[in-house]
């Protein structure tokens, strides 16, 4: 059974996702660690709950959710995985982290890229990847239907969507991407966003105001 471990990291207060099983292996999504202490933190869960990383996934690109690929990537030997289409936004990072005041170190290049329908294993546990773009070229979701729960990004929030107004951005295709591909998963899987509370899959269904369907 999986595990999950949720951390709040750098300014841009970006979910941070650890998942577990009974084996100890487990993989981080979106390591948005930028501080020491954000580092250190995470590293110390880590190491408490006797874990080995074997796996660290980007469900986009944007520099908040893989500010913290280089931290992991020299700790547990990890290569980053993300979808091919997200390199526009990964070659930018230096010039897009100084226009935040960032200093980021060279990020390491991924290991692989991710594509729609690839399964991610670990331990005895698997999620799926469902392409979603929309809110930018690249995003993917992780998804597992065995424990009904799917880490979505920044591509559905509680009542609310992904931005479509920064480059690659659309709405259209973002909402194509929530119905077709995260609204037809059951209503009651739990939807993990890359910023702020939960939700489900049914609740947004009913109560999103920009795709709902009712």
């Amino acid at each position: 059974m999986i595990k999950i471990q949720h951390f709040v990291f750098n300014l841009f207060q970006v979910n941070t996702y650890v998942l577990y099983d009974e084996t100890q292996e487990c993989v981080i999504i979106d390591p948005g660690c930028y501080e020491n202490s954000e580092k250190n933190l995470i590293k110390a869960f880590i190491g408490q709950e006797k874990l080995k990383p074997v796996g660290l996934y980007n469900t986009h690109t944007h520099i908040d959710h893989l500010v913290g690929d280089q931290f992991i990537s020299s700790e547990y030997g990890l290569q980053p995985q993300f979808h091919q289409d997200g390199l526009i936004f990964f070659e930018r990072i230096p010039v897009t982290a100084e226009s935040f005041g960032m200093e980021v170190d060279v990020l390491p290049k991924p290991g692989k890229f991710l594509k729609d329908g690839d399964t991610i294993k670990f331990g005895k546990s698997k999620l799926k990847v469902l392409y979603t773009p929309g809110h930018a070229d690249g995003s993917v979701c992780f998804y597992n239907a065995a424990q009904k729960f799917v880490i979505v990004g920044d591509v559905l929030f509680n009542q609310s969507i992904g931005r479509t107004d920064l480059p690659t951005g659309d709405f259209d295709t973002l909402q194509k991407s929530i119905h077709q591909r995260l609204f037809t998963l059951p209503e009651e899987v739990t939807v993990l966003s890359g910023h702020g509370p939960e939700t489900t899959i049914g609740y947004e269904k009913l109560h999103n105001p920009f795709v709902g369907l009712i």
